[in-house]
């Protein structure tokens, strides 16, 4: 697989450099900020950064506190929607179909971590409505994979559908990202459908991880009673 050099153009450079210190502004004018864990942030080099998802207030907070600006991929329903279409096409986003197999979204994905810049992701795909986390897609695991990178897991907690909401009535609610270290999946081995349940679990470590920086009633299918497939061992063997 070729990847082609990814660059960015000079007017999504100059629009990240207003995006993002408004929608800091506006998220501390809106509500309590809370960030944690920005010691885990790798200096350099690229890496996968990956979110819980509840509603469309996770992406633009992470985004615009994270200590670099990212890349970010969101699924393409995103490009339909009046106000958030704008504001992705503006910052770069890259818009993912979910569910499917497309080689040139691959590519321009992996061409991102190779330029050496961070990747945003939402591993389950989507927003799920309800703090309980659903069961993750493959997709970030296969990219993290392929790529060779760090993943660096990062839980938002106090977002909802009514986030905005309450905050435009003066509650301020409080909103937080934890930010936790670094790790590197397992390899993934075999072919066929060992391959693919190998890719899986390593999506759903990615999960846990994630989980793990949430409070109990985010956790959904990665609760510790879950019936799902136990985590590998080591975590830190990285994939090939």
């Amino acid at each position: 697989m070729t990847e082609q050099e990814y660059r960015l153009l000079l007017r999504t450079r100059l629009f990240r450099a207003v995006l993002r210190p408004f929608f800091r502004g506006l998220f501390h004018v809106l509500s309590r900020v809370r960030i944690t864990g920005k010691e885990n942030v790798p200096q350099s080099g690229p890496y996968l950064i990956t979110i819980n998802h509840v509603s469309t207030f996770e992406p633009p907070f992470a985004l615009a506190f994270w200590p670099v600006a990212a890349e970010a991929a969101g699924a393409v329903d995103i490009w339909d929607r009046t106000g958030q279409s704008l504001l992705a096409r503006l910052y770069g986003g890259i818009p993912v179909h979910r569910g499917e197999y497309d080689r040139k979204l691959v590519d321009t994905l992996l061409s991102v971590l190779k330029s050496g810049r961070p990747l945003l992701i939402a591993p389950e795909g989507g927003r799920t409505h309800t703090r309980a986390m659903r069961r993750a897609l493959p997709g970030a695991a296969y990219l993290a994979g392929l790529a060779g990178v760090p993943v660096v897991p990062a839980g938002v907690v106090g977002t909802s559908d009514d986030f905005l909401d309450r905050a435009l009535h003066g509650h301020r609610p409080e909103i937080e990202m934890r930010i936790g270290p670094p790790f590197r999946l397992p390899a993934i081995t075999g072919k066929g459908e060992q391959r693919r349940r190998a890719r899986q679990m390593n999506a759903d470590l990615i999960m846990r991880r994630i989980a793990a920086l949430l409070p109990d009633e985010y956790h959904g299918v990665y609760a510790e009673k879950s019936i799902l497939e136990p985590v590998p061992e080591p975590f830190e063997k990285s994939e090939k």
